[in-house]
């Protein structure tokens, strides 16, 4: 993704999210968002500045457009305008990871590497499978790392040991400056969602591991030629489309009947759908984890989940099914990519793992 003309220089090569957002876009708004961005990419500012507000008179809780006002703010050199923001939108909805990684590079930018790391920690709690957040706190801790033993040498400077941790640190920043692409704009059609905003890029979501390579099927050995009688020619038949196996079937009723299970705060059924040996994100434990999504549904007055885009790829007693997943809950609306690792137990098809993006 490309980096912002702002940030570019960081030391850290943190990822910024930028014009193709991470928030989701409701179709009603989209030419309102679609506006704004042309402006932005077009270096006109001030006119988006203003087109962005008039849009929030209206509208003055809008996620996405408060979103896209502090990455104008970022871009016109008012980082402090930017800061207070993106600290209002994580107020006003801490279930968003975006903007408290938006925060992290403003922060880093100013070299307050610690409210960045901190602001990245909350980034990574409200979504653990949040790739770019893993990326820039592993950034800033290397930055954390280099100011430490910079003051090591100035306090001893006879301690062999730490010259070399020093160098070693500045060259992996040296190679991530010179392995930077000169920065591109992006859309304003994002990935896990979509109002416009910062200069890098949507969450680099997690890349799924390859699905295992079957090894080919040997071909069966030609029969022996016989001679027949020739018959009248016949039209070749065209191509049989790949059956969809029983497998398949049931696999897409499970994760339909889960989302399903979360639409309606159903949390008896929603956790059955996860299996005993289910990996939470992050470090969490089992407890934890159910304890919090449980405080996450039942909150909501209303949560819809809507699965489009499945495909579903069944390995003997495992299956993955990737989707585009659109969730509603209140005044937030947010879409992204969900990757669920499945296992057979049973006559069931139950999560073991849950990841986002990719």
């Amino acid at each position: 993704m490309p980096k912002s003309a702002h940030f570019s220089s960081l030391p850290s090569a943190l990822r910024w999210l930028a014009l193709a957002a991470a928030l989701y876009v409701p179709a009603v708004h989209a030419d309102d968002y679609d506006d704004v961005n042309a402006l932005v990419r077009a270096g006109q500012l001030t006119q988006a500045l203003v087109k962005a507000d008039l849009y929030l008179a209206g509208k003055p809780r809008d996620p996405q457009m408060r979103f896209l006002k502090g990455v104008i703010q970022s871009e016109s050199g008012k980082p402090a305008d930017a800061i207070a923001t993106f600290i209002k939108i994580t107020q006003d909805y801490p279930e968003l990871p975006e903007p408290y990684n938006n925060l992290a590079v403003l922060y880093a930018s100013q070299n307050q590497f610690d409210k960045a790391r901190a602001s990245l920690e909350m980034a990574i709690r409200t979504n653990p499978s949040y790739a770019t957040a893993h990326e820039n706190l592993g950034d800033v801790y290397a930055r954390l790392a280099s100011q430490a033993y910079s003051k090591a040498l100035q306090l001893d400077g006879g301690n062999s040991a730490v010259p070399p941790k020093l160098a070693l640190i500045r060259t992996l920043f040296t190679s991530e400056t010179k392995a930077q692409k000169p920065a591109s704009s992006n859309t304003a059609s994002g990935p896990a969602t979509a109002p416009a905003a910062p200069a890098r890029p949507t969450p680099a979501a997690p890349v799924s591991p390859p699905a295992p390579v079957v090894p080919p099927v040997p071909a069966p050995a030609a029969a022996p030629a016989v001679t027949v009688t020739p018959a009248a020619p016949v039209a070749p038949a065209a191509p049989a489309s790949t059956p969809v196996s029983a497998a398949d079937k049931d696999v897409e009723g499970a994760v339909r009947a889960w989302a399903n299970a979360w639409s309606a705060k159903d949390t008896s059924v929603y956790f059955a759908a996860y299996a005993k040996d289910f990996d939470p994100p992050g470090e969490q434990t089992r407890k934890t984890w159910e304890e919090e999504r449980r405080s996450r549904i039942v909150g909501k007055s209303r949560i819809s989940v809507k699965i489009s885009n499945l495909s579903v790829n069944v390995q003997g007693g495992k299956a993955i099914a990737k989707f585009k997943q659109d969730y509603s809950a209140d005044a937030l609306n947010v879409s992204s990519r969900k990757t669920l690792d499945m296992a057979r137990a049973g006559d069931r098809w139950l999560i073991v793992k849950e990841s986002t993006g990719g």
